[in-house]
């Protein structure tokens, strides 16, 4: 392979990105520095928007690979499955990538899907579906077998918060533990990202591994012996609104597309939806709804639960965010406001936030095109599915700094 001339730069690390989806954490790799040698996922309908807006500044200079595979074994039950392959994939690059930069550390990003892990999982699924889940709870288990194979130096894992339940049969301690029978020092906190930068409230759960034979001291609690601090917050990070983040955007009406800005459109409303947020403030429950100037317009189906359970429920929804605070969690829904509190804050847009919108308070730049841009379902998904680029980028150079540098050989 060539090297570009004027691209001739070393990273601070080389990287896979597991389980990729749209590029959230390449994205925040290549800005920490790394070099993304690849990203794997076995749903190519992300790989349009990967492959188009992630182009690493190190070494050759390429667009980041997808590698559509998938992790699993081939079995019998699961004759899918790609894992031999995907080995040879990953062996033949790295080779590859690691004559250009030999000293430079590999890290593995593994932030598996959450579907098994959240609330919203939940609802009835087809038995296929069902199955899909069960072997997705697996996922960080198959990816140690990577990280047995090619023992890179660093980890980063990124998931939401309950998946520390035990009710998913402590799939985040096994996860663990398994990494550090392998010979890494890990730590494991739960943060919000609204204190690394990012407007919006997410809490997360993060995991970050090094290798005990070439992690920095400095980096290791005292009290746990071989365990990562893992920080909480970004120190230099300062804590971003709403109306800082997207109040510069220029307005729309429900179902309009911006003609120049990619990705600024908005779901459209029915006419019932179009009076009840068009009578929401900002910030405020949906109490409103039940005396509006159009009467009462709350959901049968609320009232019936909040009189059984003698308490409000899912008073989020059909609500407009805060102006003055960070965004509640972007979610695979965050264009419908039947579905949380996802109504644009000024009162003289009566709609949902813009995919565009929900993309910059996931920290996504503004130039990050998603793709199809014509569709509003399929983009939302691949946003709310995201791990925040701010997110990654902090861990990742943390990480990159928290290993020795290996010796010339």
């Amino acid at each position: 392979m060539k090297i570009r001339r004027g691209i001739h730069k070393a990273p601070s690390f080389l990287a896979f990105d597991f389980f990729c989806g749209a590029g959230g954490t390449t994205r925040g790799l290549i800005d920490a520095g790394g070099h993304v040698i690849a990203g794997i996922d076995k749903d190519d309908r992300c790989e349009k928007t990967y492959c188009e807006n992630n182009r690493n500044n190190t070494l050759d200079g390429q667009p980041v690979r997808f590698l559509k595979r998938d992790i699993f074994p081939a079995t019998k039950k699961y004759p899918s499955g790609e894992q031999n392959d995907l080995y040879e994939d990953v062996a033949g690059l790295l080779r590859q990538y690691k004559k250009m930069a030999p000293r430079v550390p590999l890290l593995f990003a593994i932030c598996a899907p959450c579907q098994p892990f959240t609330l919203l999982s939940r609802k009835e699924l087809s038995e296929k579906r069902k199955a899909g889940r069960e072997r997705d709870r697996d996922l960080l288990l198959e990816a140690c077998r990577f990280v047995a194979w090619f023992m890179p130096e660093l980890i980063v894992s990124e998931n939401v918060s309950g998946i520390n339940n035990e009710k998913y049969g402590g799939v985040w301690s096994n996860f663990q533990s398994t990494l550090e029978s392998l010979g890494y020092a890990t730590g494991t906190k739960v943060v919000c990202t609204s204190r690394f930068g990012i407007p919006q409230y997410r809490k997360r759960s993060i995991l970050l591994a090094a290798r005990k034979d070439r992690v920095l001291p400095e980096r290791l609690t005292e009290l746990m012996g071989s365990h990562i601090l893992v920080p909480e917050s970004d120190p230099n990070a300062v804590m971003l609104t709403v109306r800082q983040a997207i109040g510069h955007l220029p307005p729309l009406a429900a179902g309009e597309q911006h003609p120049k800005i990619p990705n600024h459109c908005t779901r459209a409303l029915s006419d019932l939806n179009l009076k009840r947020i068009s009578c929401a403030e900002p910030g405020q429950s949906n109490l409103y709804m039940t005396m509006t100037k159009f009467g009462d317009l709350s959901l049968g189906c609320h009232q019936r639960v909040n009189a059984k359970l003698q308490q409000r429920c899912f008073t989020d929804v059909y609500t407009r965010m805060d102006p003055d605070r960070p965004s509640p969690t972007i979610t695979t829904k965050c264009h419908s406001i039947s579905n949380g509190r996802f109504g644009h804050f000024d009162v003289n847009q009566v709609r949902g936030i813009s995919l565009r919108e929900a993309a910059i308070l996931q920290s996504f730049p503004e130039d990050y095109v998603f793709h199809p841009r014509n569709l509003v379902g399929p983009v939302a998904r691949m946003v709310g599915n995201a791990v925040p680029p701010k997110l990654a980028a902090f861990y990742a150079e943390y990480l990159s700094h928290s290993v020795k540098l290996s010796r010339p050989r």
